[in-house]
């Protein structure tokens, strides 16, 4: 075969994709090209992972293993009861593409989430989510020149755009596209791997648009079209990290409940839980971190009536009942607002949910924590009696809202696990949406009426793929593993997947763990305002 490039295998990652979302436009004709690829080559659902985000979920996805040996579990990395937006430092194993180095096996990869700062490898490389907007780039000056040489180049669509969030979106999508023929032309890649975030972001932002989530997926079409042309891979790769649909359950407030319990301690106005509000509002110096915020004159006064009782959620209950909240909430600083929050206070807490994209419970341990009140002696115990009082959670029609309660080690493996929570929480069939708000009820209509499922979907077609393999069990964890053998790679003998049967695995090789990397800040509000309004930040 003719190639117009050296391209062996092109991996193409697209976000939240699924049955639920594909299936209807396969069949009205929108995406010829992608059909084309689930039709003709070998398909099917791919479980993600617990839990099913993206920030944690693609790591897993290029490494081939678990968060608790990648290390990254949520958009947040904690240090104590601190927190940062995670990046490319708190991943802790090797990339598809570092590994392929090893091998002098050239890589391409433009816009896979938690790459930025981007370590050195064989290839080129352009960061996509939680990067800055204008992010350090491999080699350094490419962002410059990929931004000469195809017009321009954005991480993310602007904020407050004059044009509209789906010609934005579209827009990014475009350039995804050309950014990755450029690279590919100028590095000349035996391995590709390029992402689209947009169809994902449409969901969190529009989910009943369906002319939005259209247009996404059609220029998502267009662009793998014209790659496959002008590249001409012998294989081709598309994977998601997690599906996406409706949440018909409820909003089950897990803070709220844990106090009622008894392992919850509360605080009016002080510190207490992380304060994402404080990055939605124009008031942090460029790099500043949310923990250091300092609150202004107003916001003593709110924190002090908050002392006395008046919180900002009895404020919430009775302009709910005067159905006045929007416009107020459209005049009033958020940092205001959370000033006269109630909050959970972790250091006096003996078990709280941090952050809901965690999907799951931390215990407050002497010796781990630095204000600890669970002595190690008691851990396993206090731990035990958590399960059963979570598994005992019912909605209010009788049901059960978690389908699993159980202890991390039953997901999470590796030197990195200490770093996860202690109890795995899973919603009953993704269809309830966990939150860390205290709100003084337990349950409540879902923030978010669309969010995250558990399948995802994988599809392979080209010369090194048996188009009709059974991909029964498929997993997130066996990309990585998929992809290798295609290269005629071995894989790594740490990795939780391995090959799927599409392809003739190759065997596995004892490849050293990843080391040397220290975690650096990510300090960027800006990055952390995008993740809150998307609602990943609470």
């Amino acid at each position: 075969m003719d190639h117009s490039t050296s391209l062996e295998t092109l991996l193409i990652g697209i976000d939240a994709a699924c049955d639920r979302v594909l299936q209807p436009l396969f069949e009205d004709g929108e995406l010829p090209t992608l059909a084309s690829i689930f039709e003709n080559g070998a398909s099917g659902p791919l479980d993600s992972q617990i839990p099913p985000w993206t920030a944690s979920a693609w790591p897993s996805l290029y490494t081939g293993m678990n968060p608790g040996k990648h290390g990254v579990f949520s958009f947040l990395s904690f240090d104590n009861y601190e927190w940062d937006v995670v990046n490319a430092t708190d991943v802790r194993e090797r990339t598809l593409w570092e590994l392929l180095g090893q091998h002098e096996t050239t890589s391409v990869i433009v816009n896979v989430p938690v790459t930025h700062p981007p370590r050195a490898f064989d290839g080129a490389l352009i960061p996509g989510y939680t990067a800055p907007e204008d992010p350090e780039c491999h080699p350094e000056g490419l962002l410059d020149e990929v931004r000469n040489a195809i017009g321009t180049y954005r991480v993310y669509p602007p904020e407050n755009d004059v044009v509209g969030l789906t010609e934005s979106c579209q827009s990014c999508v475009r350039m995804r596209g050309e950014a990755f023929q450029y690279l590919a032309d100028r590095f000349d890649p035996t391995f590709g791997f390029v992402q689209f975030q947009a169809t994902d972001s449409i969901f969190h932002a529009r989910p009943d648009d369906d002319d939005a989530i259209r247009t996404i997926y059609r220029e998502v079409d267009r662009q793998v079209d014209d790659l496959l042309e002008i590249c001409d891979p012998d294989n081709v790769i598309v994977a998601s990290d997690h599906g996406i649909g409706p949440y018909n359950g409820y909003e089950f407030r897990v803070n709220d409940y844990l106090f009622e319990e008894g392992y919850v301690e509360i605080e009016s106005g002080g510190r207490g839980m992380p304060t994402w509000a404080t990055v939605r509002d124009a008031n942090l110096k460029e790099g500043e971190s949310a923990t250091r915020h300092e609150q202004g004159a107003i916001e003593r006064i709110i924190a002090a009536a908050a002392k006395a009782g008046v919180t900002s959620q009895r404020v919430g209950t009775l302009l709910d009942r005067l159905g006045i909240t929007e416009p107020v909430a459209k005049r009033v600083p958020s940092t205001l607002v959370k000033a006269g929050e109630t909050r959970v206070s972790f250091p006096d807490s003996v078990a709280y949910m941090r952050a809901r994209i965690e999907l799951g419970v931390r215990i407050n341990l002497e010796g781990r924590d630095p204000d600890g009140v669970v002595p190690p002696s008691e851990y396993e115990a206090v731990r035990t009696d958590l399960i059963e009082v979570l598994r005992s959670v019912t909605t209010p029609d009788g049901k059960p809202v978690f389908e699993a309660v159980l202890p991390r080690e039953e997901h999470f493996h590796g030197p990195e696990s200490d770093r996860s929570v202690d109890i795995v929480t899973v919603p009953a069939d993704f269809d309830h949406f966990l939150s860390t708000k205290l709100r003084g009820e337990q349950f409540g209509p879902p923030t978010e009426p669309w969010n995250h499922k558990f399948e995802g979907t994988f599809a392979a077609i080209g010369a090194d793929i048996m188009p009709d393999a059974d991909l029964e069990g498929a997993q997130l964890f066996d990309v990585a593993p998929t992809v290798l053998s295609t290269l005629n790679i071995p894989y790594d003998e740490r990795m939780d997947g391995a090959p799927l049967s599409c392809v003739e695995p190759i065997g596995t090789q004892n490849y050293p763990r990843f080391t040397g990397v220290e975690s650096v800040a990510t300090e960027d509000h800006r990055v952390e305002d995008r993740l809150s309004d998307l609602g990943y930040l609470e």
